[in-house]
């Protein structure tokens, strides 16, 4: 991938890749998220991205809301366990506005109380609609049984109790304390040169105080395999089975990816897609997930059949483990699946808005981007018995956890 970077006298490093068309996108993404949140901050980083939009020293939150959507531009945030990102998306003619409000909103927010007691009762709806949803709400009831007591496994968006007992100078304290300089990225993907994207930052972010913070070491991960039952109030069994998995920073996370996207990803033709649904009938929706964090991992499955369809379900995906762990692919069967996920990363990197995140994401973890061709390459360096360890190692059941919600 093209692109070009520098780093502001502050600290703040940007990094802008060119692209044709006349929509352009940027952000700011900030090493911050819900696992840095001590354990009576749960929520307050979640929080924190919402009050950012309240008001700031010269805008109210309405004003913010108009300033790119009153020229068809967008504005939009979210927070994950490691990181905050806020990006938007507009005409190519409209960085400067799209700098500035950023960089208003980040430095700038005033976080006004009345503006704050509404947000939270917002925040309220989000957590009880994820209750609404079981296949949503499962993944975050997986991550904090296999990370017990961990920081890492508490959900993102806290509870209705916390979120309540919030005041204004929580919000002003952890912001303080995490959005320093020295973990902040603002990323740009279109049309304009970099020099005049370079200048735009350093005119709306250089003047910005150089501000550090050395994060708290992280407590080592512990996992014991659990199983847990839990009755619900749905018509289907719902489940999610899985164990911890390699970091961002291991060489494996390749060979896992690879792994991953022929048991179960995103192709109606993976293992676990055939031999559940197509040939059984037993699933609508069945799929494996690899996610990486800075120092653990996480691959699991998830699917949804009816009472009596469960433990023969959950027999076929056993069973496909076992072929996995005690066969080496041939060299044709590699070769597909190398090439299925070379052609997905490819479609995927012509999602603009995905490329802008992951340029910023990419840059602000390991200071440089890997492009398509060196993506290419990795998978392609993906050897038949790297597989199979990396299944060995994963698909054992006895270091698999389950965490099932019964229907009543």
């Amino acid at each position: 991938m093209n692109y070009q970077t520098y780093i502001l006298k502050n600290g703040i490093r940007i990094i802008h890749s060119p692209r044709k068309g006349e929509i352009a996108y940027c952000g700011i993404i900030i090493n911050t998220g819900s696992r840095d949140e001590k354990e009576n901050q749960h929520g307050l980083a979640h929080f924190l991205e919402h009050a950012l939009f309240k008001g700031t020293k010269k805008r109210r939150s309405y004003h913010i809301l108009n300033r790119l959507e009153n020229v068809g531009g967008d504005m939009n945030a979210f927070t994950t366990k490691e990181d905050t990102c806020l990006y938007s998306v507009f005409l190519k003619d409209h960085y400067a506005r799209s700098l500035e409000l950023i960089s208003d909103i980040i430095f700038q927010s005033s976080f006004p109380e009345k503006e704050l007691e509404k947000e939270k009762e917002v925040i309220i709806d989000e957590i009880n609609s994820y209750k609404d949803s079981p296949a949503e709400l499962i993944f975050d009831e997986f991550e904090e049984l296999i990370f017990k007591n961990q920081a890492i496994g508490r959900n993102i968006l806290g509870n209705a109790k916390k979120i309540r007992s919030y005041k204004r100078t929580d919000l002003i304290h952890f912001k303080e304390e995490n959005y320093t300089t020295d973990k902040m990225v603002i990323f740009s993907l279109g049309n304009i040169s970099f020099k005049k994207f370079k200048n735009l930052a350093e005119k709306y972010f250089g003047d910005i105080p150089s501000k550090t913070n050395k994060k708290e070491e992280k407590q080592n991960i512990i996992y014991t395999p659990q199983k847990l039952y839990h009755n619900k109030s749905f018509y289907q069994f719902h489940a999610v089975l899985g164990t911890t998995a390699y970091t961002l920073w291991d060489n494996r996370k390749t060979t896992l990816s690879l792994l991953n996207n022929l048991l179960g990803g995103n192709s109606m033709n993976s293992r676990l897609s055939m031999a559940l649904r197509e040939r059984n009938g037993f699933v609508y929706d069945i799929e494996s997930n690899y996610t990486g964090y800075s120092d653990t991992g996480v691959f699991n499955i998830y699917f949804g059949t009816d009472k009596e369809k469960f433990d023969k379900s959950l027999k076929l995906i056993f069973k496909e483990f076992d072929k996995l762990k005690n066969n080496k692919l041939g060299t044709l069967q590699l070769s597909r699946a190398k090439k299925q996920l070379i052609g997905q990363v490819a479609i995927g990197m012509d999602n603009k808005e995905s490329v802008a995140y992951s340029l910023g994401r990419s840059f602000l973890l390991f200071n440089k981007v890997d492009s398509l061709a060196e993506i290419i390459k990795k998978i392609e360096n993906v050897t038949a018995e790297q597989l199979l360890e990396t299944a060995n190692e994963l698909l054992d059941e006895n270091k698999i956890s389950l965490l099932v919600y019964k229907s009543e």
